[in-house]
């Protein structure tokens, strides 16, 4: 797959996996909801793999690149799921607009990092006030509060899992690497599901659970697996730069499909933070001009 569709594909899952989240939340309990979408997921994808005459690694360095991945697909979807309850669905998306950002700043403290310019530090300053217009949004809706700082959470863990997978360098197929990690996963879910007592049990509204299934095939099997394929080919602060596409995008579908009406200081937010995304994505480009030139 030519890594510009696999970005494409990437884009247009995370633009609409804030919504199923949502709705699957509604129909089952959050951490039920992930488990079963995540235990789907792998009952879908080890067939294909053996279709495609590939098997999973389990060496040292493979072990590692999914624990890697850790924090992304267990802590990021974990959290992301229990924020839904709090949170409408767009917002979820508008949090994940920061995962450049923290990229960008996380990458700072590994060995060589490529500084950041001055495009790249106002793209981060932006996205900053971004944030505190809707943290400050937040601190008047009650419980929105608890979402918001459970979304920030899910971003951070998933940025860091990036740079880690990319940093392990394992060497992995893109679908060894998604099943490796949600089935390394699958007991981490297990044992969060056990500590908070959900049950099994599934709402009236039936749209969860095709939401469920639609979240199992597409973001946990084909999304991760085009993720992880554009992560092998792009830095990891670039591939976080998808973000700046699909919060608009989640905005719109809550609004259209589940009749969300945000606030005008999250638009508001949302739109500093893309803003501040868009900053950031010029510094990048800065850089890659200045490197061309060098050559």
């Amino acid at each position: 797959m030519p890594v510009g569709l696999a970005y494409l594909i990437v884009v247009m899952v995370w633009a609409t996996t804030p919504l199923a989240i949502k709705w699957s939340a509604e129909t089952f309990m959050p951490v039920t909801a992930v488990m079963l979408r995540m235990m789907l997921a792998v009952a879908l994808g080890l067939p294909f793999l053996w279709m495609l005459r590939q098997r999973l690694r389990w060496d040292k360095l493979a072990l590692t690149s999914y624990v890697a991945a850790l924090p992304g697909v267990f802590g990021a979807m974990a959290l992301s799921y229990l924020a839904s309850v709090y949170v409408a669905s767009g917002l979820i998306s508008v949090m994940f607009g920061l995962a450049p950002l923290l990229s960008g700043l996380m990458l700072q403290f590994l060995p060589n990092p490529i500084r950041l310019n001055l495009w790249h530090w106002a793209g981060c300053i932006t996205g900053v006030v971004g944030l505190g217009l809707v943290f400050a949004d937040a601190l008047q809706g009650g419980n929105q509060m608890i979402g918001i700082v459970l979304l920030f959470g899910a971003v951070t863990g998933f940025s860091v899992s990036g740079i880690a997978v990319k940093e392990v360098a394992a060497g992995l197929q893109p679908l060894q690497q998604t099943l490796g990690a949600l089935i390394v996963s699958l007991p981490c879910f297990g044992l969060l599901w056990l500590a908070l007592g959900e049950s099994l049990t599934m709402g009236p509204d039936l749209h969860g659970l095709w939401a469920v299934l639609y979240l199992a095939l597409f973001a946990s099997l084909i999304g991760f697996v085009c993720y992880f394929k554009v992560l092998a080919s792009l830095p990891a602060s670039t591939v976080a730069l998808v973000t700046l596409i699909t919060p608009v995008l989640a905005l719109l579908l809550g609004a259209l499909l589940n009749g969300e009406q945000p606030s005008a200081q999250v638009i508001a937010g949302a739109l500093v933070i893309i803003a501040g995304l868009g900053l950031y994505f010029m510094g990048d480009r800065r850089i890659r001009y200045a490197l061309r030139d060098r050559v």
